[in-house]
């Protein structure tokens, strides 16, 4: 149960990143001091994106519902890896934000 608690708060996270990324770049970009210009260069990028988050969000969702647990842990772990590309390349934070929520998801249904 705690597991799937976990599991689904990773899934509305990735929803809201997804949000973010494609309809609220502008905001987002502001956030990161991005200049005006260099918003408008990456919009494409963030939407591309927001539509990975959206569409992992989706995939992680289908099986909790559908109680595919080996989809589950792959998702988790595909999560906590890309969280761990994100922080190498952009900021630490991003592990903070994505990963820790994806690694305890991950330790829950693993430990259960």
């Amino acid at each position: 149960m705690l597991a799937t608690v976990f599991a689904w708060i990773v899934v509305v996270l990735h929803v809201l990143f997804g949000l973010m990324e494609s309809v609220g770049w502008s905001q987002m970009a502001r956030r990161f001091g991005y200049s005006k210009e260099a918003t408008e260069t990456t919009r494409r990028l963030a939407l591309n994106q927001g539509a990975y988050n959206a569409g992992l969000a989706c995939v992680l969702g289908w099986a909790l519902v559908t109680g595919q647990a080996a989809t589950v842990v792959a998702m988790l772990a595909y999560v906590v890896a890309m969280a761990l590309v994100g922080a190498l390349s952009v900021r630490w934070t991003i592990f903070v934000i994505q990963g820790v929520p994806a690694v305890v998801a991950l330790a829950a249904t693993l430990w259960m």
